[in-house]
């Protein structure tokens, strides 16, 4: 979920709320707060221990909410995860350490230290290379498997081999969430659970119908509907994210705001291809 912005750049609670409740309304079963998306490099703690009980008591009752609370200080994300664990919250998405790179083996004491602080806290892995520098490889995310509450992982490698390889390495009930739209599919076919979603803000619905037809065993419609917003899924890829969503959003009416620097406005001439595809799918 994106975070909502007003003009002097503090975050839009109100936005948020309202926001939140949207996209439950509208095909979203769980939302991840203060993720990559929601520009989480850039906002305190505090306003995002704020920013995940709005969410909270906004979907009460309605959907799951994920938070963010990684980091590439150990001790940091203990913290951050403890804190969202008294909030009552359904889980936390741990990303990667990112820039100082530790090795496999650093990566494994990492995440099994964040478990064990928490030990009744589900926890989502989030591998993303492209951002981190560093990519969790099958073996380190099959020991980490083994652990009770790392209940999941959100792939973001665009690696099907090495989706396949976890897929092979862990226990079924392990979830493996597609990190991309375009490639839900696909890691669904490889015995994925679904994604975490950029362009369920707009088209939530139509992502819950793809996953379902394709769990039902219809293919065929699966694949017509991935098609038909694969365009979407690329647009909002077409510069760094979360720049395309945000400006998606403002060009439907809602009031999410700006961007925190070092993050800046889409061009224009990307802005009008964002718009056509917009138009083509009725979404404006």
């Amino acid at each position: 979920m994106i975070t909502p912005f007003r003009e002097d750049s503090s975050v839009n609670y109100a936005v948020a709320e309202h926001l939140a409740a949207h996209l439950v309304d509208n095909g979203t079963d769980t939302l991840v707060v203060c993720g990559t998306t929601g520009e989480s490099p850039t906002l305190t703690w505090d306003e995002e221990y704020q920013l995940f009980q709005v969410v909270q008591k906004a979907v009460a009752g309605k959907a799951k909410v994920i938070v963010g609370t990684g980091s590439n200080s150990t001790e940091e994300a203990i913290a951050a995860t403890e804190k969202a664990a008294k909030l009552g919250l359904d889980g936390s998405l741990q990303v990667v350490p990112y820039y100082n790179k530790p090795p496999q083996s650093g990566l494994y004491q990492h995440f099994q230290a964040i478990a064990k602080s928490s030990p009744d806290f589900p926890l989502m892995l989030y591998n993303v290379p492209g951002r981190t520098g560093q990519n969790l490889q099958p073996e380190t995310i099959a020991r980490l498997a083994q652990i009770p509450n790392i209940v999941a992982l959100k792939e973001a490698s665009s690696d099907f081999e090495q989706t396949s390889q976890i897929r092979r390495l862990t226990p079924p009930d392990f979830a493996i969430y597609s990190g991309d739209d375009s490639f839900t599919l696909a890691t669904l076919a490889l015995g994925g659970a679904g994604v975490v979603s950029v362009a369920s803000h707009l088209v939530g619905s139509q992502i819950q119908q793809m996953i379902q037809a394709f769990e039902e065993g219809k293919t065929t419609e699966a694949t017509q509907i991935h098609l038909k917003l694969f365009p979407l899924f690329k647009v909002l890829f077409c510069t760094t994210n979360p720049i395309p969503i945000k400006t998606a959003l403002e060009l439907q009416g809602w009031q999410v705001g700006s961007f925190r620097s070092p993050l800046c406005e889409l061009p224009s001439e990307l802005k009008s291809r964002l718009k056509e595809v917009l138009i083509e799918l009725d979404l404006i």
